[in-house]
Parts: structure tokens; C-alpha cells; sequence
């Protein structure tokens, strides 16, 4: 199955940046559309950004374009959020998804479109 491990949350001030990484194992089919989601305390998961990670397509939220970008190594079996221009509305915890073995990624905006997930991470914008 697979695993995903988030890594690089902590508190920021507001307007400062952070780097999450989530290192996957597994098989490769399974992350053919992978993705950061964020959830706050009373409100319900929300999608961030997506990587198709054939085509290096990327697909942004309206809240964190221009602030956010979403990237893959994948030599290291990594993707990556680089948050910039943080705001405390950006505070949250962060998972980073797997689609599983279903291709497309245009339209795999919803939790539910979304098959294994990580420990989540916490980022705090004050």
C-alpha cells in the first residue's frame, strides 16, 4: 500500500514562508495525481493543490494562487508545497493525498477523489 509522510509544518508569522514535503512509497500507479489538502478546526477539508505527476500539470485553490506551488522530485518520491506570503487564514493542518490508481487529475478536486493519505502536518500563521 501506500505511504505518505508529511514533513516541514510549524508556526510562521504572517507573510512568512514555509516548505512542506510529503515523501510517498508504494507503487508508482498509485500516484499518477498527487495533493496537498488543509483543515482547520470546524471547517471541512479543503483541496490546495494538485501535481498530475506524468505531465507536471499543477492545479491551484483561488485562495493560495500566487502564494502557493506545488512540485514533485521524483527521484525522491517527493512532493512539495512552498507556501509563501503566509496569512493566518492559512492555518491549518496539512495532509498530502494520493489519488490511487485511477488516471486524471483535472478534475480530482474533492476528498473523496482521493484514495491514501498522510499523518497530516500542522502549520500555524499568527
Amino acid at each position: 500500500d501506500v505511504q505518505l509522510v508529511e514533513s516541514g509544518g510549524g508556526s510562521v508569522q504572517a507573510g512568512g514562508s514555509l516548505r512542506l514535503s510529503c515523501a510517498a512509497s508504494g507503487y508508482t500507479y498509485n500516484r499518477n495525481c498527487m495533493a496537498w489538502f488543509r483543515q482547520a478546526p470546524g471547517k471541512e477539508r479543503e483541496g490546495v493543490a494538485r501535481i498530475a505527476t506524468g505531465s507536471g500539470n499543477t492545479y491551484y485553490a483561488d485562495s493560495v494562487k500566487g502564494r502557493f506551488t506545488i512540485s514533485q522530485d521524483n527521484a525522491k518520491n517527493t512532493v512539495y508545497l512552498q507556501m509563501n506570503s503566509l496569512k493566518p487564514e492559512d492555518t491549518a493542518m496539512y495532509y498530502c493525498a494520493a489519488r490511487g490508481p485511477t488516471y486524471g487529475c483535472y478534475s480530482a478536486s474533492a476528498e473523496a477523489d482521493f484514495r491514501y493519505w498522510g499523518q497530516g502536518t500542522q502549520v500555524t500563521v499568527s
